[in-house]
């Protein structure tokens, strides 16, 4: 509820396709979701001493380099954060991560990472931070969300 009420205050239009839970992007490819749009894979990560978090942003069929993006970013080793770092700074849990949680992110805690290939992508599938819905809607609308919230974006090229 707290998303869609986001995405009407900020005048995003968007599609919803509700579904089974999904946990991966396999399970995904399973229910056809993917044939809807391009879907994203969302990773979030930690820098080596837990002091800064990630929310890592690209295309579901790229494989994402931690030590490129590390590089590309300018941090310390990265490594996938743990479930409570998750419901602390996201209030999510596994499988259900998203661009769109940045609105449970009230510090804007959070850097979020977007592959520079997702620009101009007029269909991309998102979480409703939750894994049984998928929101459809541009790019600019996902950018448009973390931009109304404050947190620190950056690019990076994923092959």
């Amino acid at each position: 509820e707290k998303v869609f009420q986001r995405l009407k205050d900020l005048n995003i239009n968007y599609e919803v396709t509700e579904h089974e839970a999904v946990y991966t992007i396999e399970d995904m490819d399973n229910l056809g979701i993917t044939e809807k749009g391009d879907v994203c894979k969302n990773l979030f990560l930690r820098d080596e001493k837990g002091k800064r978090h990630f929310l890592v942003v690209l295309d579901k069929d790229k494989k994402a380099d931690l030590k490129n993006i590390q590089t590309q970013i300018g941090c310390t080793r990265l490594s996938f954060a743990s479930s409570e770092r998750l419901d602390k700074y996201l209030k999510l849990e596994k499988g259900e991560v998203t661009p769109l949680s940045v609105i449970n992110d009230t510090e804007a805690a959070v850097e979020v990472v977007f592959d520079d290939d997702l620009k101009g992508k007029e269909r991309l599938g998102v979480h409703a931070n939750t894994n049984t819905a998928t929101v459809w809607m541009s790019f600019e609308y996902v950018k448009k969300v973390v931009e109304s919230n404050g947190n620190k974006e950056k690019y990076v090229k994923i092959k």
